[in-house]
């Protein structure tokens, strides 16, 4: 008989456990998460790489966690527009919203309207142990309205294979999220 793993997942976006929780329900029996809603400050950094890492190690230098944990960052990264919002996505949310992503995409056609999600999950073993991170993409394009009632963020827009994230049930974005594959990879690891 295989040991219960415990992992806690540090977050305050209710809509991320969600599909995390959906996810290792479906996938990893014998892992158990566990939400610990701590608002850590998000720096502003060039790669969401470096996003995910500094807040790792803020959490491990500013709390006392005896448990291993995650956190996870994404973003959205638009060739035609340089890679905006990248790494400052939850920044442009909150202040343009998907109507405003939208007015900036305005007549863009074809391949121009091309976009990446991104998802880094960095995980903290111990205290005395660098992060480890797990990225996982997914390649679609910015549809030319907002879509879908379901999901969050930029999900009304993000379009993948003729429907948007927001058009598609929890199980089957979680099949193909860029947040999906980062997250599987994480399992396969602690497995």
């Amino acid at each position: 008989m295989r040991l219960r793993k415990e992992i806690i997942f540090i977050t305050t976006n209710a809509h991320k456990v969600e599909e995390i929780m959906d996810l290792a329900y479906a996938e990893a029996e014998d892992i158990t998460i566990e939400q610990l809603e701590y608002d850590y400050p998000e720096r502003q950094l060039d790669a969401i790489e470096e996003v995910a890492r500094a807040s790792a190690n803020y959490i491990m230098e500013n709390m006392e966690i005896k448990k291993p944990f995650f956190i996870e960052d994404s973003g959205m990264f638009i060739p035609v527009l340089n890679g905006f919002p990248g790494p400052f996505s939850a920044f442009v949310f909150k202040t343009i919203g998907n109507e405003g992503l939208l007015k900036l995409m305005g007549g863009k056609r074809g391949d121009a309207r091309r976009a990446t999600f991104k998802t880094v999950v960095a995980l903290c073993e111990t205290s005395e142990k660098e992060p480890i991170l797990f990225v996982g993409t997914v390649e679609g394009k910015i549809a030319n309205a907002m879509r879908g009632e379901g999901g969050f963020g930029f999900d009304p827009i993000f379009e993948y294979k003729g429907a948007t994230f927001a058009e598609m049930s929890t199980e089957a974005k979680n099949k193909v999220s860029h947040r999906g594959k980062a997250f599987r990879k994480l399992l396969i690891y602690i497995a």
